[in-house]
């Protein structure tokens, strides 16, 4: 298997209502086949998908599909925008879970639930700063280009 996630589903009670919230979020969806609303992100996809048909299509009760203990996170370029996707969110209809704040590690993060219950966290990471189009990875992008020889 590839080091990669390629696609998030979140399971939603209600597609029109999460999607409405995502694109209250300035997300832009992309033509999809009936039954399922699609997201392009950079480098993967997220769907919204009925939380009945998720389970039934795993073959779980929606009892033991659960939610889930985890969290969706989208990094930041610079420490203000965290609050302002955090206002952005509360706009939508998201419930705030921690407003903007430091953390001891040296960042800024706050926490939001979308109207299903995900959890977003959305972050700036002065030790990982994103590339030019946004990208993210742990140890982050240099903008200077490698020396050659």
């Amino acid at each position: 298997m590839d080091q990669r996630i390629s696609l998030v589903t979140l399971a939603v009670a209600d597609q029109a209502r999460a999607a409405a919230f995502y694109e209250a979020l300035g997300w832009t969806r992309v033509d999809s086949e009936a039954g399922i609303i699609v997201f392009d992100l950079l480098g993967q996809s997220l769907a919204l998908y009925p939380r009945a048909d998720l389970a039934r299509d795993m073959g779980l009760s929606e009892v033991e599909l659960g939610t889930g203990g985890m969290t969706l996170g989208c990094n930041t370029r610079d420490r203000a925008e965290v609050a302002q996707i955090i206002q952005r969110a509360k706009a939508a209809g998201a419930r705030i879970l921690k407003p903007a704040h430091d953390v001891f590690w040296g960042g800024h993060i706050g926490y939001f639930a979308d109207p299903d219950g995900h959890i977003w966290e959305v972050a700036f990471n002065p030790f990982s700063p994103l590339s030019s189009d946004g990208a993210f990875r742990w140890a982050g992008y240099s903008e200077t280009p490698p020396q050659s020889g």
